[in-house]
């Protein structure tokens, strides 16, 4: 479609209010919403009646890997030699269904929080961001982080994956692996000098790697302190995945600005990321989502132990009034499926609006823009429908029937008979 674009439908939300708003009526004028209930609209506008549906901002998903996992891994877990028998290319071809089927979706920005593969140096998150940006593919944006950056063994560290033998894989500091403060800085530097919007840090323990205590903390202090004091110089944030109690605590005193899983903290800590603004990504439709029935023993008793305390561990969250933004881990779940995210948000004890605003309103603020994540004049026209009243309902989030990105349609309601 050209021209000016005006869009119909029975409701829309209202996210910075928490409110569902009838009818709708938006105009999209060269990729920017021009007017929302406009008194009068062009007469050459294409109109797009989309009758008995709710117009939402795109929604966003501030954890995800589109360089691994696909239609080829339906249970959510990546091949198990994925990180030495696919080479840079293929992921990254990859990568461009991954991102096609996060759109349609209904998802219109998203993290891409760190590859830690072997690829020889190359940020292909950043490479696939460009070309989305220019038209080659279609997807989200992309806020890349390059290669997620871990201690030697870290949870990150592909080769505690794999189980591979000394010399199998050898990595650079370039493609992530850093131990000691000058180290670190160097590996930030080389994220940030090659496109990084965000800098991604293993800070403890995981549960789908080897020899690593999820809850045990990885980066010192003083490493963790010289990670943020690199990306925040530069205007970059800082996403630490941590399980663990101390190593959360230990991100919030750097100042990290986001937990990803934050699966172990006390009541003393989350009332510390209260204090310090520090937001939580939770990914927690991973305990019901992520099959480890073909995960080795050790990683799957590590998982029947965590995902419990997780799950009280985000309703906790929830009721101190930590910042709480959407993230899934896919392909920990399946591309795709990252509303089932929403679910789980409400399923600890969310409003399905609360669960809405994590996805829009919250992820904008974590990304630090000001320009999505709410349908209103002069922003983005990343806008998504849905069937009924998702307020009220937050499981119709899961059959996304329209999505429009930049002005652009790229989903439209299947014509009925």
């Amino acid at each position: 479609m050209t021209g000016p674009i005006v869009l119909t439908a029975d409701r829309w939300i209202d996210a910075d209010k928490g409110e569902v708003r009838s009818a709708a009526v938006i105009l999209v004028e060269n990729g920017l919403i021009t007017a929302i209930d406009p008194p009068a609209t062009p007469r050459d506008a294409t109109r797009v009646d989309l009758g008995d549906m709710t117009l939402l901002p795109g929604l966003m998903d501030m954890e995800i890997n589109l360089l691994i996992g696909g239609p080829d891994t339906p249970s959510g877990l990546p091949k198990p030699m994925h990180g030495v028998q696919d080479d840079p290319v293929y992921r990254t071809l990859r990568a461009t269904a991954n991102a096609r089927t996060t759109l349609l979706a209904g998802f219109t920005t998203v993290r891409n929080l760190g590859l830690m593969v072997k690829t020889g140096g190359y940020l292909l998150d950043v490479d696939l961001g460009r070309a989305i940006d220019e038209g080659y593919a279609e997807g989200p944006r992309i806020v890349a982080a390059g290669h997620a950056i871990t201690p030697t063994g870290g949870h990150l560290d592909p080769t505690m994956f794999q189980k591979l033998a000394p010399g199998i894989m050898p990595l650079s500091v370039e493609e992530g692996i850093a131990n000691g403060v000058p180290e670190v800085r160097k590996a930030v530097r080389y994220q940030i000098k090659h496109g990084a919007g965000v800098i991604k840090i293993s800070a403890s323990g995981g549960v789908m790697s080897h020899g690593t205590a999820a809850g045990a903390q990885q980066y010192s202090d003083d490493e963790l302190a010289a990670i943020v004091d690199e990306a925040h110089r530069a205007g970059i944030r800082v996403a630490a995945h941590a399980h663990g109690d101390a190593g959360i605590r230990a991100c919030v005193r750097a100042g990290v600005d986001c937990i990803e899983h934050g699966s172990l903290a006390t009541d003393d800590t989350l009332k510390m990321m209260v204090d310090h603004g520090t937001f939580l990504v939770p990914t927690s439709y991973l305990s019901e989502g992520l099959d480890v029935s073909n995960a080795p023993p050790a990683l799957r008793r590590k998982a029947e132990a965590l995902f419990p305390r997780a799950r009280a561990t985000l309703g906790k969250a929830i009721a101190a009034g930590v910042k709480i933004a959407c993230g899934t881990d896919a392909p920990a779940i399946p591309h795709g499926h990252n509303a089932k995210e929403l679910w789980a948000l409400v399923d600890r004890g969310m409003t399905p609006m609360q669960a809405i605003q994590a996805a829009t309103v919250v992820s904008a603020d974590l990304l630090g823009v000001d320009d999505r994540g709410r349908l209103a004049e002069g922003l983005l026209a990343d806008i998504i429908a849905v069937p009924g009243d998702p307020a009220g309902d937050i499981t119709l989030l899961q059959d996304v029937r329209f999505v429009m990105k930049d002005g652009l349609v790229h989903k439209t309601p299947a014509p009925t008979a």
